[in-house]
């Protein structure tokens, strides 16, 4: 899809709102937007553990009240002592407050099952897809006789995209069987080397693990095959992790690429150049706005690792909100501590929330005719197929848009609800999907899925 047919479902999204502001009538009352990754906007509530040590952080007379729990006043306390000047207004080193960054390393460590992670390969960053695309530049070069190839998943979310070709490389998709729950096979892997190798010079594989928007969580089998892969191919392995903490599948289980690839063992351990990706933004934190990501590289060239710090160096620092926000991620309440009982109530009601939402979108999108979604094993979005009726279809080409697009324009307009189509982030030809938040209120997706079914179910009905 063409960005400024996105461009014309946010303004008109804008637009309604303010329609409705001043007293327009309309089906609904208001617009629902879930075309983000944002739980917040979608009415998620931030935890209160973060959100009491950034304000003793902002506010330091509250670290001697005792308006805040003690373990928020002692975290907040130490969380100062890491800055410059005791504020969280100063600048930090380029890599982040090396009090942080040294608690990200150990939570690496414990996440991966002991196996070691070093702080001095560690980058914060103001979110993990500017340290993506800071890798990207190393990467892609802009300069040479031929141009820089980076195989990318189809569907694969449009941003990653748009900074690969910015940069003057090349994007090659690999699709994700949609028909096996949207899996990464190894035989599409092969498929699109070979159609890079006569076009440009393929460099990288990029992976997001769980999906973004297919909600496919990859097995160690998986994992392998991609590690042996990117070996023998000799391609530099990009790991986009950032669900991880988002695992709702009943046989779905999270494994980081690092521990996979460690566990496999010399040569591979050695030699595969990996550079895997986390932040602040998803999960129980949803703290999008506060721009707080990481990425540790692996087996990298110390040259190349110079080169890194001075682009990182560019732009000085992390934003320091979202670099403690990332240490509040990294490093929770533990049992004992006075803001346990609240952030595990808090942390469960999201999970059970999520595994909520996931079912009943399931449930209710597979019953609307025309529709097939799979399984949901984790991640952030539901990404349905559509089929749509010829002439819905038709309709679309008169009016100058993808049929997704056009689909997506009546339901905004007609139900309220503001959804992302499918070809915004890549599709086989000739399907047609829909991309929506499932990390809201349960509430909330009960009327975004009571919305779709009664806009659908006319839809259909008018293009049949």
């Amino acid at each position: 899809m063409k960005q400024s047919h996105y461009a014309v479902l946010a303004r008109r999204a804008n637009q309604i709102m303010e329609e409705l502001r001043q007293g327009a009538r309309k089906p609904y009352n208001k617009v629902i937007d879930v075309s983000w990754g944002d739980p917040h906007r979608a009415g998620v509530k931030p935890l209160t553990f973060v959100r009491q040590v950034l304000a003793a952080c902002l506010y330091p007379q509250l670290v001697n009240s005792d308006k805040l729990p003690v373990d928020v006043r002692e975290r907040a306390q130490k969380l100062l002592g890491g800055c410059a000047g005791g504020s969280v207004g100063s600048y930090t080193a380029t890599a982040g407050i090396s009090e942080i960054v040294q608690r990200v390393s150990e939570f690496i460590t414990r996440r991966d099952g002991g196996v070691p992670s070093y702080p001095e390969n560690i980058y914060i960053s103001p979110g993990s897809q500017w340290s993506l695309t800071n890798i990207f530049k190393v990467l892609v070069n802009s300069e040479g006789s031929r141009r820089t190839g980076v195989l990318t998943p189809a569907p694969c979310h449009y941003t990653t995209i748009l900074s690969i070709v910015e940069l003057g490389g090349v994007v090659f998709p690999y699709y994700l069987s949609e028909e096996q729950g949207w899996e990464l096979q190894l035989e599409e892997l092969h498929r699109a080397l070979e159609s890079a190798k006569g076009v440009c010079n393929p460099v990288a594989l990029y992976v997001i693990n769980p999906g973004n928007p297919s909600g496919h969580v990859q097995s160690r089998k998986s994992m392998q095959e991609v590690i042996r892969f990117v070996s023998e191919k000799r391609l530099f392995l990009l790991a986009d992790e950032v669900y991880q903490d988002c695992v709702y599948g009943e046989r779905s289980e999270f494994v980081s690429y690092k521990r996979v690839l460690s566990e496999m063992g010399p040569p591979l351990s050695d030699t595969v150049e990996l550079a895997s990706f986390h932040s602040a933004s998803k999960g129980f934190m949803g703290e999008c706005g506060l721009r707080g990501g990481y990425v540790e590289l692996v087996n990298l060239d110390p040259a190349v690792l110079k080169n890194i710090y001075k682009l990182f160096s560019k732009d000085n620092c992390a934003p320091v909100l979202g670099q403690i926000a990332l240490d509040l991620m990294t490093n929770p309440p533990q049992p004992g501590d006075p803001s346990y009982p609240l952030y595990k109530a808090e942390t469960q009601h999201f999970r059970s929330t999520v595994v909520h939402n996931v079912k009943i979108v399931h449930q209710v999108v597979n019953s609307l005719p025309g529709f097939c979604c799979q399984p949901v094993g984790g991640g952030a979005f539901a990404f349905p197929r559509l089929h749509l009726p010829p002439k819905a279809i038709q309709k679309a080409k008169e009016v100058g848009m993808q049929p997704d697009t056009f689909y997506c324009i009546r339901l905004l307009e007609e139900a309220g609800v503001f959804i992302t189509p499918g070809s915004y982030y890549g599709q086989q030809e000739g399907t047609h999907h829909i991309r929506f938040c499932i990390e809201t209120p349960e509430e909330t997706m009960e009327e975004i899925l009571r919305r779709l079914a009664c806009f659908h179910t006319q839809f259909m009905k008018d293009f049949s």
